[in-house]
């Protein structure tokens, strides 16, 4: 991502635009398509293997607009556009994956740090750099040169999908932020719940107490068992409970 810090598109964004569709494609922003292309080719083969969360739908939405959208910036040589999005993606996406190596690991302090820092990240560049750097120059800026054409609704339309579900992200975001507060520590992982660790925690705990009831019962029942088949006069009960041979 670094070297894309170094286009002058990033900062003035009527740059986008500047010689369009004449603009060639240089070899770092090639290489960097490929890659983020490449990444969520990869997220999208693993889904199947993955732990169903209960955003599990919407990331398949996600992880289909983003290719789409990849795809055809890169057809369309909307390649400056692509990298505005890639870039506002990557600021909070790099936090994202330590913050649940730590909190699988148990490093609570480090895992609620990047939590807290991935969250602020995620907050301003999803809801408020994406639509003003990108929705608003390729709705606004772009009706400046250009009259609408399928491209231009086709794209806006991939944006729009992504802006939701930035949306949808976010409250999933805040609502932990707000439990983050109430409770001082994270408990579980990114995003949302899964679906199938809490089905797990359920099935643990309810394992665990069919265990216990039959150790108990088992227990019960042995020690009625002995006691209903010993004779009376061979035993006699003291104060607490035991029992003494005659």
């Amino acid at each position: 991502v670094a070297f894309s810090f170094q286009k002058p598109w990033l900062w003035d964004h009527r740059e986008c635009w500047t010689g369009y569709p004449q603009q060639p494609l240089q070899p770092s922003l090639f290489w960097y398509y490929l890659l983020e292309l490449s990444f969520y080719w990869s997220l999208v083969f693993t889904l199947p293997f993955d732990v169903k969360r209960k955003d599990f739908k919407e990331q398949i939405v996600h992880h289909a607009a983003t290719i789409f959208l990849i795809s055809f910036s890169y057809c369309a040589n909307y390649i400056r556009i692509g990298t505005l999005v890639m870039v506002i993606h990557d600021a909070s996406d790099c936090f994202l994956e330590p913050t649940k190596i730590f909190n699988y690991m148990k490093w609570k302090k480090t895992c609620d740090s990047l939590f807290m820092i991935f969250s602020a990240v995620f907050l301003v560049s999803r809801l408020v750099v994406f639509p003003y750097t990108v929705l608003y120059n390729t709705y606004y800026y772009s009706m400046e040169i250009f009259q609408p054409f399928f491209g231009y609704y086709f794209m806006n339309a991939l944006l729009i999908t992504l802006q939701l579900l930035h949306v949808f992200w976010s409250c999933l975001i805040i609502h932990m932020v707000y439990k983050f507060f109430l409770q001082g520590t994270m408990e579980k992982d990114m995003r949302s719940d899964t679906e199938e660790s809490d089905k797990d925690e359920e099935r643990e705990k309810k394992s665990e107490k069919e265990k216990n009831g039959i150790t108990y019962f088992s227990n019960v029942t042995s020690n009625n068992y002995i006691h209903r088949n010993e004779p009376l006069s061979n035993r006699s009960h003291l104060t607490n409970g035991h029992v003494k041979e005659r």
